[in-house]
This record gives structure tokens, C-alpha cells and sequence, in this order.
């Protein structure tokens, strides 16, 4: 019974290593396929860029397809409400609502503060009967501020809003 015979790449302990040289020794060029290797790249070549672009194009058209759903919706909410303020009753209600219209001979009742006792404000520190007198210069504070609101490089947004 014959022993199998074990490749020289196995006997030397390292299993991934390749004998090149024996690999590169088996493969031999023609003219012919020295041509199809030239067009294979000539190709490649032509077609990348061509795939790019065809890439790049679907992503923009993806980008407007659904820039056009956005519209459409809007269009269909901009319609629905213009239907709305066609009604009278509508009308009628964002009137009484918004500009406290009333009808002849109604009693419209305004509640004020009628936040909770938690949320109400604190009170306040009653207001002095004396003049103060300012430490600075009213007149270059305004300056400052001016310049310093007109050079500065990004706009903050207000407290209030």
C-alpha cells in the first residue's frame, strides 16, 4: 500500500505559504490574450466613470423624487385648508378664537393668570421711590453694544423667541 505523498508546501510547517515562482512558471501569455487583457482594461477604463455617473444620477433623481412627495403633500394640505376657510362655520370659529369676535349681545369672559400656583410667578421686590444713579456711561454702553452686535459672527437667538 503506497503512502500518499504530501505537497513541499505542507512538509515545512507552514501551511498558507505558496510556492510562487512554480505558480508563476505555469502561465503563459499569448498575443491573443495580451489583447483581451488590454481591452479588459480599456473597458474598465470607459465604464467607471460611466457607472459613476449613472450612480450619482439615480441618487439625485431619488433626492427629487421624494423633494416632489414633499411638494405634493404640501400642495394637498395648502388645498384641504383652502377648502376649510371656504366654510362659513370655520371662518366663524378661527374669528371667535383667534380675534375674540363676538355676536351681539354676548358676554365674552377672559381668565387671567390662571396658570397653577406652581408655575405662577414669584413676587417681585417692590420698586424703589429713589433715583439710582448709573456707574457707567450710558451713551458708550450703547456704542459698544452696537459694535459688538455688528462684528459679531454668528447670530444668538433671543430668550423670548
Amino acid at each position: 500500500m503506497a503512502r500518499p505523498t504530501v505537497p513541499p508546501s505542507r512538509t515545512s510547517g507552514r501551511p498558507d505559504r505558496v510556492d510562487v515562482r512554480g505558480w508563476l512558471g505555469g502561465i503563459r501569455l499569448s498575443g491573443f490574450m495580451v489583447i483581451m487583457l488590454g481591452l479588459v482594461v480599456l473597458a474598465a477604463f470607459v465604464l467607471v466613470p460611466t457607472v459613476g455617473t449613472y450612480v450619482d444620477q439615480r441618487q439625485q433623481i431619488a433626492a427629487l423624487e421624494q423633494a416632489v412627495t414633499v411638494s405634493e403633500d404640501q400642495v394637498a394640505e395648502l388645498e384641504s385648508q383652502r377648502e376649510r376657510w371656504s366654510d362659513p362655520a370655520y371662518i366663524t370659529t378661527q374669528a371667535r378664537e383667534r380675534l375674540y369676535y363676538v355676536r351681539p349681545g354676548e358676554v365674552v369672559y377672559l381668565v387671567d393668570n390662571d396658570l397653577p400656583a406652581s408655575q405662577q410667578p414669584q413676587e417681585e421686590a417692590p420698586v424703589s421711590d429713589e433715583v439710582a444713579q448709573t456707574r457707567t456711561d450710558w451713551m458708550s454702553q450703547l456704542v459698544r453694544s452696537v459694535a459688538t452686535a455688528g462684528l459679531a459672527q454668528t447670530a444668538t437667538p433671543s430668550p423670548g423667541g
